[in-house]
């Protein structure tokens, strides 16, 4: 079964998307089938790969809304899964129709709260799904957390970045009493530039609260990301020369390797 991450955060800005886009691509690059799963109803991801007019024309059943209209429960979901152009990348795209789904107080909702988890147990093709949260805690961020193994939390390293990280953690753990396999949070720290002293700092703060939950690998602000979206392509297949994909693809590999002692851990126990 395919190991599933929810990148989550209450900040925007903070690089859930494009690390989601440029994740994937290099996790394609080293021969990993890609799932991934927009809910947030903006539809960053999706218009990152499809473009803003064939996303806002999407009609609810061809994007994730379906998985919560009451109407649509026992239907087939296939026509989520949109093939996008670079090979072993599958896109379940979010748009506007969405939004009137995203309700807070999530855990009241009954069983939509596994619709997500439902849905991805039947995808049994894929290696690795990254799922794409708004920036609240709301439905979209809960039913992420109920379906996912791992929960990553981009980070800027700065004040208005790491506001709000107690409430996410605390989320998580509420969503852990319906879903024990959300075993672990990461922190992946993003948009940094080492030149800024307050960068550092926050760095160096991050570390020594979380610890081992910070990934080693650290995701600058570099202008080849955002030159690679402008093409609507990952970074690894765009400019794969560059540090900005060197570092996407060195990322791709941390996670790979603590997914494998997770692994092993277990086996232990």
């Amino acid at each position: 079964m395919a190991t599933t991450f929810c990148l989550i955060n209450q900040k925007g800005g903070c690089g859930k998307s494009s690390t989601c886009m440029h994740l994937a691509g290099a996790f394609a690059e080293l021969g990993m089938s890609v799932l991934l799963v927009d809910m947030d109803p903006q539809g960053s991801l999706s218009q990152g790969f499809l473009g803003s007019e064939m996303v806002e024309s999407l009609p609810s059943l061809q994007t994730t809304a379906t998985l919560f209209d009451e109407n649509s429960f026992f239907a087939s979901h296939d026509a989520l899964l949109i093939p996008t152009p670079f090979e072993r990348i599958t896109l379940c795209p979010a748009n506007q129709t969405l939004a009137r789904f995203n309700a807070p107080e999530p855990e009241k909702t009954g069983m939509v709260q596994f619709a997500l988890r439902e849905f991805l147990a039947d995808q049994h093709e894929f290696d690795i799904v990254l799922i794409d949260c708004p920036p609240n805690l709301y439905r979209c961020s809960w039913t992420a957390m109920i379906a996912a193994d791992y929960a990553m939390i981009p980070v800027p390293p700065e004040d208005f970045g790491t506001q709000g990280l107690r409430a996410v953690h605390q989320c998580v753990r509420q969503a852990r009493k319906l879903n024990p396999k959300l075993s672990r949070i990461e922190h992946l720290i993003t948009r940094c530039d080492h030149r800024l002293l307050v960068h550092r700092m926050y760095e160096q703060k991050l570390r020594a609260l979380y610890g081992k939950t910070v990934l080693d690998t650290i995701i600058p602000e570099a202008s080849a990301f955002k030159v690679a979206l402008t093409r609507r392509r990952p970074v690894q297949l765009h400019q794969p020369r560059s540090k900005a994909a060197k570092l996407t693809l060195s990322l791709a590999r941390e996670i790979l390797e603590r997914i494998s002692m997770d692994e092993c851990k277990r086996k232990v126990a």
